[in-house]
């Protein structure tokens, strides 16, 4: 009866567990920790990354932020427009798909006179992604910007991040050659990267879904979005989404495309060889960054264009394997009260440390995340019970001593 009562107890914490709302919040940082820690897929990728600047270009890991540039902003004003010019003239013989550009290009005074020199580069470029900025509380003396949305949009669109307005945009020479992606990011995490953001009501596309579409050469038109649920592309393609447009990405996705610093650039660019890597710059998207980006953690953006082209999407274990976690340890911890208290201790640590080796296996090999603080916060509490439950008390049973017969 009090391994019944035991487990019943159990069971019923557990859903208590599965219903607090900051639960999902404990997960999301098991999640994290998970991610950061798990090798991306192996497969190579269509991207290549130009690393512009003098920050670290294979030192910056992609759970770590970047330092910070001297002029302390994210915008690329540490670098001058002819830095920029030059990585568009080396690339452009290789008429690459699209180039996509990080950093929100906002020149210094002292470099405006090389503006006139990026400008003739950057309008050779076929398409030409730019990095824009949106606010929530816009200038009311400034004129609405009209952004255009996705048509087929299903779903509760107030859970979406909202603004109304541009907070910062490249000059009016700039967008009339090129897109904008807006690069507004949350502030809990990095592997949760928007993909759509609610501007006035329209459903629009964040930088890395809109750099992935215009390589993919999808139009807006035909891409179907069920908010909560998933992206739906021509093909039969869909990317998942959570509830507020996010992607679940793992950080070290952006290890699957290749990184080149400009310098290593231009001077593939002048050696001309046959079996230069710059050939392939055809077929892929390329992303221009700087390593003192300090709008986004480190490479963030290219994880999830990364992540988005390889088509492996983190997604989570289904709710049956909750259910089968919290029986067996409810089953196992029926037994547990009658165990000794050091074998209570040993095994909770035990089953803490095979929980998260099946957790990093698992996603590893199948990018499927499963649950943490359900399944080990049971079992501790558990454990907890199970230390404090009463023990049976052993009865000494009494043996007879037979009396020797008399002696005759």
């Amino acid at each position: 009866m009090q391994r019944l009562l035991l487990a019943i107890v159990v069971v019923l914490a557990a859903l208590l567990l599965a219903r607090d709302p900051y639960v999902e919040k404990a997960d999301a940082f098991f999640l994290d920790w998970l991610l950061r820690n798990t090798p991306a897929s192996r497969d190579h990728v269509p991207l290549t990354v130009v690393e512009i600047g003098d920050g670290p270009i294979v030192e910056t890991q992609p759970n770590e932020k970047a330092p910070e540039s001297s002029s302390g902003s994210g915008s690329s004003g540490a670098i001058s427009p002819l830095e920029f010019a030059l990585f568009f003239q080396a690339i452009l013989e290789y008429k690459p798909t699209i180039v996509a550009v990080e950093p929100l290009l906002k020149w210094r005074e002292r470099d405006k006179d090389q503006e006139q020199v990026f400008l003739d580069q950057a309008m050779r470029v076929p398409k030409l992604l730019l990095s824009a900025e949106l606010t929530s509380s816009p200038d009311p003396d400034a004129p609405p910007t009209e952004i255009p949305g996705f048509v087929h949009v299903s779903g509760r669109r107030g859970d979406l991040p909202t603004f109304t307005g541009i907070q910062r945009e490249p000059d009016e020479d700039l967008r009339l050659i090129s897109s904008l992606g807006y690069v507004n990011l949350p502030d809990e995490t990095a592997t949760r990267v928007p993909l759509l953001f609610n501007y006035r009501g329209e459903v629009i596309p964040a930088f890395a879904l809109q750099a992935f579409l215009i390589w993919a050469r999808i139009p807006m038109s035909e891409v179907q979005i069920e908010i909560g649920s998933q992206i739906a592309l021509p093909g039969g393609r869909k990317i998942p989404i959570n509830w507020d447009g996010t992607l679940t990405v793992n950080p070290n996705s952006s290890k699957l495309g290749r990184r080149f610093g400009l310098n290593e650039l231009l001077l593939l660019a002048q050696q001309r060889e046959k079996e230069s890597p710059l050939k392939s710059l055809h077929d892929e998207l390329i992303l221009a960054r700087t390593p003192s980006n300090m709008l986004a953690p480190a490479d963030v953006f290219a994880a999830t264009i990364a992540s988005l082209q390889s088509n492996h999407f983190v997604r989570r274990v289904s709710v049956l394997f909750d259910c089968a976690a919290v029986l067996l340890i409810a089953l196992f911890g029926s037994r547990a009260v009658r165990a000794a208290r050091i074998d209570v201790i040993l095994g909770l640590i035990a089953f803490t440390a095979a929980y998260c080796l099946i957790a990093f296996t698992v996603m590893a090999r199948y990018t499927i995340w499963v649950p943490g603080l359900v399944p080990l916060g049971t079992a501790w509490l558990l454990g907890i019970l199970a230390l404090g439950w009463p023990r049976p008390k052993h009865r000494a049973q009494a043996t007879d001593i037979a009396a020797s017969p008399p002696v005759p």
